[in-house]
């Protein structure tokens, strides 16, 4: 089983020529790629803080409805997290939070599961950055590291992390106990502002990482693994909103793996250059099928046949 932690949010997405009607997507990084890859057919578990009001009741609903484990959803006072967002013209989004108090935010180190028995653990974004539950998950994960494959992406928001330099510190300690790191250009642009993204990849291979990939949007992936580096083209797109793409394509990453026995750390030293190529097409695959709809809706396995 593969186990996402993190925040479960609605997505008001808002038209910018009519902002009377704005439409509740369920979202959140983390529980995107939980539902990508329950929709994907792995066996996967959601561990998030949800809200007992209507948008936590629909949190619930949509990841039970996408083959998501809820066996160690903690039930919040808080209410729910909300992100207004914005899309362009041309699909691209941005994002407006409001999580003063919200419940993604509030963990507790009883409320995460001892030995849980995961094979590889899921994180990033904002629950993993914000205080004061932040911190609680990331020694959390930290101490399953030894013996379990955790998956990073750091999905930057900058209007919520505050001070660069505190964010490029805390960064580097994830980056430590991460074997998969999948991040975008842009957020390394935010993070590392001038650094080459390859100079920092290579880097992170270096210090032990297994597996690194950046992705560019409509330009593809740079990809890091089996002792190569290489490019790997996006897959075409009839381009509606790009919500979730890179949330989908991280649980379509993590589902190859699984379902090719390269994702338990054993497995996943055993990663070849090819391998990683081809798991990466794949993911590039459902993140484009992803950006052809509206919101954080990455395909069902039967769709993509």
């Amino acid at each position: 089983m593969i186990g996402v932690v993190g925040e479960a949010l609605i997505d008001l997405e808002v038209e910018q020529s009519d902002a009377r009607h704005p439409v509740a997507h369920p979202g959140g990084s983390p529980m995107n790629v939980a539902v990508a890859l329950g929709r994907l057919g792995s066996d996967v578990a959601f561990l998030g803080r949800l809200s007992g009001d209507a948008f936590g009741k629909l949190l619930r609903t949509h990841l039970a409805e996408s083959n998501v484990n809820l066996r160690w959803i903690v039930d919040a006072e808080e209410p729910t997290s909300l992100a207004i967002v914005s899309v362009d013209p041309q699909g691209s989004a941005d994002y407006a939070f409001h999580v003063e108090g919200t419940a993604d935010w509030r963990w507790h180190a009883a409320e995460l599961p001892h030995n849980p028995g995961l094979d590889a653990v899921h994180a990033g974004s904002l629950a993993l950055a914000v205080d004061p539950g932040g911190i609680v998950i990331e020694r959390w994960i930290a101490g399953l590291s030894t013996g379990t494959t955790i998956s990073l992406d750091p999905n930057v928001r900058p209007a919520l992390l505050g001070d660069r330099a505190a964010y490029q510190e805390r960064l580097e300690r994830w980056l430590k106990f991460a074997a998969i790191v999948k991040v975008s250009d842009e957020d390394l642009g935010w993070v590392w502002p001038g650094v080459d993204p390859a100079e920092l990849a290579a880097h992170w291979i270096d210090k032990g990482r297994r597996l690194v990939v950046v992705t560019r949007g409509g330009q593809g992936s740079l990809v890091w693994a089996g002792g190569e580096s290489f490019a790997v083209p996006a897959a075409e797109t009839d381009l509606v909103d790009t919500v979730g793409a890179g949330d989908a394509f991280s649980g379509a990453l993590l589902d190859w793996l699984g379902r090719n026995e390269r994702l338990r750390p054993g497995d996943l030293d055993r990663l070849t250059a090819e391998e990683a190529r081809e798991a990466v097409r794949f993911a590039s695959k459902v993140a484009a099928f992803t950006c052809s709809r509206a919101g954080a809706n990455p395909p069902w396995k039967s769709e993509l046949a």
